[in-house]
């Protein structure tokens, strides 16, 4: 009888810990999913930036005497941001800060064409050159809002991992924390402003 009774317990124990561990990695997996979900949407808004791009540069190519260096390094900067690809299972701290560093090259080349582009009146009078100006600044928000998203479902992901008792059965299944988007060095300086 007393055999039968610490059997008892012993599978009731096991049963616990299967239904644990069942609700935890569904969890996991619940989790994984969403990320991976607004990762592909962050990818999509940078996708949509670099199908612009081309457009942008042949609009102004048509202002003669605009600057060949400008246009080269933003078609440079677009292919090698291009060519960096994350697979979402394979996100790391460095393979996201490689992402990151490649897209504002992106960003910081769209930047001096646009300020570049200032000082031709024909080019700041052409329709197309205006509305791909506004597609750009539209889609420059999309990607800050799909980056933000990104942000909070990895935090979330990341406390199931890290509480307890997930961070046991994060450990036994593989499931690992997933980096976040940094502000870029210097963001938290106020520029300065001189008139």
């Amino acid at each position: 009888m007393r055999s039968f009774s610490t059997l008892a317990i012993v599978v009731g124990i096991l049963a616990v810990l299967l239904i644990a561990g069942c609700s935890s990695y569904n969890g996991f997996v619940n989790a994984e999913e969403d990320v991976e979900k607004v990762w592909s949407d962050v990818e999509t808004q940078y996708q949509r930036r670099s199908d612009l791009i081309p457009n942008l540069v042949n609009t102004v190519k048509g202002a003669a005497e605009f600057e060949r260096g400008t246009l080269e390094a933003v078609t440079e900067a677009r292919a090698k941001a291009s060519s960096i690809t994350i697979d979402v299972d394979d996100l790391t701290p460095e393979k996201l800060e490689q992402f990151q560093a490649a897209q504002a090259q992106v960003s910081a080349g769209l930047g001096r064409l646009l300020a570049t582009a200032e000082a031709y009146p024909q080019l700041q009078s052409n329709a197309q050159f205006q509305a791909l100006q506004d597609e750009l600044a539209g889609t420059e928000n999309r990607i800050s809002t799909a980056r933000m998203r990104f942000n909070e479902e990895a935090t979330e992901y990341n406390k199931k991992v890290r509480q307890f008792p997930g961070v046991v059965f994060a450990s036994v299944f593989g499931f690992d924390q997933k980096p976040q988007f940094q502000a870029e060095a210097g963001a938290q300086n106020a520029p300065t402003v001189e008139f």
